[in-house]
């Protein structure tokens, strides 16, 4: 037996893997897609490296530190709440090879509730605690990114625990809305200002949550439907929700053409953007005509990483002077 994967718990019972490991899964902290935020928003300010100082280093790093805290806490209440109403273990049960037990401890019995509800508070507390000194460092602090700040941290502690934002029809709306306060928020707090080109970026990135969330989802019916949980998925019927993210993959390419087309964007923006979108074509196509929903799934996290780089690269090319 592998003592590295495999522990005695305190009443003799074999364990599969180490508390801490059972700690990380339940963290997510393999899953950092949502943490790329701060490099876009960096790389909207970075140049030139001269203008660069200690208060804009300490600013972006404190509010991904908080950022990592305030999101581990919402997926850790979103574990608790789906192994409390019975959809995690419907959606990871022994009917569903597909998907991993150990990912979601709770399921897989190697955490506790309540280790799991106290794990989420501490994070979500140490996380306030960043995002309040960040706040306070900032070289600039406009009221627009305090309020999304704030209601970014108020909003992911109520996404599944507390009100259950997702449990009342705004699971989709959160994601994008996630993704968005992450690239603003940042920005504006080492920037001082408002830009609509870096508002499109942060877009362009909440829709790689959602994007993990709408395949995810659309492998999920059965366990969301069990605890009327509303995601479109379960609303709708399977042709209507391989509309609506038909509708959502275009929509993402129509945000890049559109910010480009009214000067929101430069015009070679909507260029730039291509590989990304002919990435979500093809996980559009495996999954609703391959029929390969778990690959898209996966598939969509490289697509949300090419379209991280490519707005890095937008800015870098700004910046320098790009295309006219």
């Amino acid at each position: 037996m592998n003592t590295e994967t495999r522990r005695a718990s305190p009443t003799g019972e074999v364990r599969p893997e180490s508390k801490l490991r059972s700690y990380a899964r339940l963290a997510k902290l393999d899953v950092y897609d949502y943490y790329l935020s701060i490099f876009v928003a960096a790389s909207a300010v970075v140049l030139p490296l001269g203008a660069l100082d200690a208060r804009t280093v300490l600013t972006l790093l404190g509010f991904l530190i908080g950022e990592v805290l305030v999101t581990v806490a919402l997926v850790a209440f979103d574990d608790l709440t789906g192994f409390r109403d019975g959809s995690d273990i419907k959606n990871y049960g022994p009917d569903n090879p597909l998907r991993k037990k150990l990912r979601k401890p709770l399921v897989a019995g190697t955490l506790e509730p309540r280790e799991a509800e106290r794990f989420g508070w501490i994070a979500a507390l140490l996380g306030a605690a960043v995002w309040a000194g960040t706040l306070a460092i900032a070289p600039a602090s406009p009221v627009w990114t305090v309020a999304v700040t704030g209601v970014l941290y108020v909003l992911a502690l109520q996404y599944s625990y507390g009100l259950k934002l997702s449990y009342r029809g705004l699971q989709e709306i959160f994601l994008v809305w996630l993704g968005l306060s992450m690239v603003i928020a940042p920005y504006g707090l080492v920037s001082g200002q408002f830009s609509w080109f870096v508002f499109v970026q942060g877009l362009l990135f909440g829709f790689g949550p959602l994007m993990f969330g709408v395949y995810s989802n659309s492998n999920d019916v059965e366990g969301d439907r069990l605890v009327n949980r509303p995601t479109v998925a379960a609303l709708v019927s399977e042709r209507g929700n391989t509309i609506f993210i038909g509708a959502l993959s275009f929509a993402e390419f129509a945000i890049g053409a559109l910010a480009s087309a009214l000067g929101a964007a430069p015009w070679w923006f909507v260029l730039l953007m291509l590989p990304a979108t002919a990435l979500r074509a093809r996980q559009y196509y495996l999954g609703f005509r391959v029929g390969d929903i778990m690959r898209a799934r996966k598939l969509g996290f490289k697509v949300h990483r090419v379209s991280v780089g490519l707005l890095i690269v937008a800015n870098l090319l700004i910046a320098l002077g790009g295309p006219a």
